[in-house]
């Protein structure tokens, strides 16, 4: 039940310790077999390939951005003031202030450059993975289906008392 091929995201992120977090979000593209592509595009150190990248994501097939950072956290909103795709930007917990600073960083984006902000952390993670899993599911029905069939089995897990 895998969706088009040409349905892509990209899972980008700052750094290589980025990945830990950014991993749960590929994770459960996984589960939905939703391909995808995971690079390292850091805002700072690679701006020539965060032009580069922001530029050409759409060409490529590419139809949602997923990207994690943290710190100063601008990946996500220089990735969304050069692209046309939406970008969901996941704040990556840091040491100095627990990633409150990338938290800050990605959702005070100024109007004109859109840039969906989820969690600090693991949960921002998965989170933007299956925000990104129900955007695609609006045209493609199995898709659909097979994300309400994951939210029954999560509700589902839930039991009613306490034991």
């Amino acid at each position: 039940m895998s969706i088009k091929r040409n349905t892509t995201i990209g899972l980008v992120m700052g750094s290589q310790s980025d990945w830990d977090t950014m991993q749960l979000a590929s994770d459960i593209l996984k589960d939905f077999k939703i391909s995808h592509e995971t690079k390292i595009v850091s805002a700072h150190r690679t701006p020539e390939r965060l032009f580069s990248y922001a530029k050409t994501a759409e060409k490529k097939g590419i139809k949602i951005i997923i990207a994690g950072a943290g710190g100063a956290a601008h990946l996500p909103g220089m990735i969304s003031s050069i692209s046309n795709l939406p970008v969901l930007g996941v704040p990556i917990e840091s040491k100095f202030m627990n990633g409150l600073d990338s938290l800050f960083s990605i959702v005070q984006m100024p109007y004109g450059v859109p840039t969906a902000t989820f969690a600090v952390g693991k949960s921002g993670a998965k989170n933007a993975a299956l925000f990104a899993v129900s955007i695609l599911s609006l045209s493609n029905n199995a898709l659909h289906k097979k994300l309400i069939a994951w939210k029954k089995k999560q509700t589902d897990s839930i039991q009613l008392r306490p034991s």
